[in-house]
């Protein structure tokens, strides 16, 4: 195979800075970007801003079209390989091939079934030549949720959590505004504008009456780079097993979609239009380990808790592929005990909250230390007077 040349990384490179302006604009679709080369000048370039609208290609090409310039036997650098398939939009590859592209390079080979390679042996078919893997593993940490969905069929899921040092997210009073500092809020506000949705408890909801949604005023300067309009608002996510929730809570009162899940969908008040209740199992299905049968007792007088991994199922079949966890200690706790957390990110305040303080997330069934969950640093940086640490957890 022909080796990649210094301008072949160049030009992915900018490839990729493209797509990194839909960062958080384009979700539930992949994040992609294309740069036509033409005797060593770039002749058009685009990104997929909007699920619905141009691809990445097709605004490449129209872009060098509106300028005047020819695409016959230039070179398509694409940060995911050209779509095969009639979607919302025509194939991607179909387009190429009209415009006269002779080559392409593709940073990595979509892991969407319907594609799979079949974007390449289209181009080739038509006589174009192709190339893939220039720059893989960055093409790959922009869409994780989306390659996720693809090969497992479940989300990429995030748990942001903020805790003082000591690790308490509240005084045992229940109070907790505020822990982290403005930069660090900022900063999730940003996770939840670059999410699909955002999951949290009911407990969450009632007690801090929280909205969940992306709050324009509190994006800093990604306001300078993005309207108001563009940037979406992740699709609320509830999870409300013992249908506590009521119509006046301040969550409804930001026209914007919430999926409430719960087992026994009751019908007896009147929910605003944007409001879907879904019913998901109980975890009785779930397969009781020997530390939980050492629970038991415990267990039994507990209230029933829905099946996580169910709910995180009904959102990768709706194409939600990135989540984010914004909730108390018990629903977080639940999630990473079932093993359904991809990467946590942390905020952790410079303050010293005591041992009276609400612990950072309640993990049933641990007995030894061998049990323990282990993670992997990826990142670790100050946000503001706070750090922020960013790991990935090895599910077991």
């Amino acid at each position: 195979m022909k080796r990649f040349t210094a301008l072949d990384y160049e030009y992915m490179q900018r490839a990729l800075s493209l797509a990194k302006g839909a960062h958080y604009t384009t979700s539930p679709n992949p994040r992609v970007g294309c740069v036509l080369v033409k005797d060593n000048e770039a002749v058009g370039e685009g990104y997929h801003v909007k699920a619905g609208q141009g691809h990445a290609e097709v605004n490449a090409l129209m872009q060098a079209k509106q300028a005047g310039k020819s695409t016959i036997g230039a070179t398509a650098y694409v940060t995911l390989e050209p779509c095969s398939h009639y979607g919302r939009t025509p194939p991607c590859a179909e387009g190429l091939i009209k415009a006269g592209v002779k080559h392409v390079i593709a940073a990595m080979v979509d892991p969407n079934p319907q594609v799979s390679g079949n974007g390449l042996k289209m181009l080739e078919a038509a006589g174009i030549t192709t190339q893939y893997g220039l720059l893989e593993q960055e093409a790959k940490s922009l869409n994780v949720g989306f390659i996720q969905l693809m090969t497992t069929k479940l989300p990429y899921v995030r748990c942001k959590l903020a805790s003082s040092i000591d690790g308490k997210i509240a005084m045992s009073s229940g109070e907790s505004k505020w822990i982290t500092g403005s930069a660090a809020r900022r900063n999730v506000q940003r996770l939840r504008a670059q999410s699909c949705a955002v999951i949290t408890g009911a407990d969450s909801v009632l007690i801090d009456d929280a909205k969940m949604n992306v709050r324009w005023s509190e994006l800093g300067d990604l306001k300078n780079s993005y309207a108001q309009e563009s940037v979406r608002q992740p699709i609320r996510v509830i999870i409300d097993s013992q249908n506590r929730l009521t119509p006046d809570l301040a969550l409804f009162s930001i026209e914007s979609p919430v999926i409430i899940f719960t087992h026994n969908i009751e019908n007896s008040h009147k929910w605003p239009h944007f409001v879907e209740h879904i019913s998901a199992p109980f975890n009785d299905e779930l397969e009781i380990t020997q530390s939980a049968i050492n629970n038991l007792e415990t267990q039994s007088t507990a209230p029933k808790k829905l099946n996580l991994k169910a709910v995180l199922s009904t959102l990768g079949k709706r194409g939600l592929n990135d989540v984010l966890i914004e909730s108390g200690a018990r629903l977080t706790g639940a999630f990473v005990g079932q093993n359904l957390v991809d990467e946590f990110i942390l905020f952790q305040a410079p303050k010293l909250m005591g041992a009276d303080g609400k612990s950072l997330l309640n993990m049933n069934n641990i007995q030894a230390l061998s049990e323990a969950k282990k993670l992997t640093y990826t990142d670790v940086r100050m946000v503001g007077e706070d750090i922020r640490i960013t790991a990935k957890i090895h599910k077991n």
